[in-house]
Order: structure tokens, then C-alpha cells, then sequence
């Protein structure tokens, strides 16, 4: 499953876009460089019953924003994403021609 795609996962089980977690988190001070994965994953684990590897993608976004590594964007692979820049705004935002750079 791409990077994308679990966060698009998320969406449909919490109906909160990426973006939307991105500020909630920084409202509980989340996003402070010292912030442990664990407690963020507890948090989404608590209030939004997602497992490990969907918080673990929003740990990403919430810490390092929306670039990914650009060694899977286009590797052909089950986890190649389109661009190394991940959609944040909810799927029903994403343009069909969307691809960043």
C-alpha cells in the first residue's frame, strides 16, 4: 500500500483529512521537535482506535511534513507513490491530474 494510500485510509475511517490531524496535533503540541512517536501514537490510537502503521504515516506528516523519500515514487512496487509530495486536503481536494514534484 503507497504512503498516499494509508492516508487516504485514515480519512475514510476518522472522516479527518491529513491536514486536519496535522493541526490537532500541533494544538496538543505534538509537533514540538521533542515529541515521541509513541505519544503521538498513543493519542490516534486512543481518540481514533488507528492501528500502528496508519498512526505511524501521520507521525511522518505531523513531524516532517509532506515529502516522502523519492525512492519509491515510481518503483513499480505494492508501496510506489506518484510523487515524493503526499496530499494532505482529503481526497475529494485532490485533483485527477494531481501530481507533485
Amino acid at each position: 500500500m503507497s504512503f498516499q494510500a494509508y492516508l487516504d485510509n485514515i480519512e475514510d475511517k476518522t472522516g479527518k483529512t491529513p491536514r486536519e490531524f496535522v493541526a490537532l496535533a500541533k494544538g496538543r503540541g505534538y509537533d514540538a521537535p521533542g515529541t515521541k512517536a509513541g505519544v503521538i501514537i498513543d493519542w490516534l490510537k486512543t481518540d481514533y482506535e488507528l492501528g500502528r502503521g496508519h498512526a505511524m504515516a501521520l507521525v511522518h506528516v505531523i513531524k516532517r511534513g509532506a515529502g516522502i523519500d523519492a525512492k519509491h515514487v515510481g518503483s513499480g512496487t505494492a508501496q510506489s507513490d506518484e510523487s515524493n509530495t503526499l496530499w494532505l486536503d482529503g481526497k475529494a481536494t485532490k485533483p485527477a491530474d494531481w501530481v507533485a514534484r
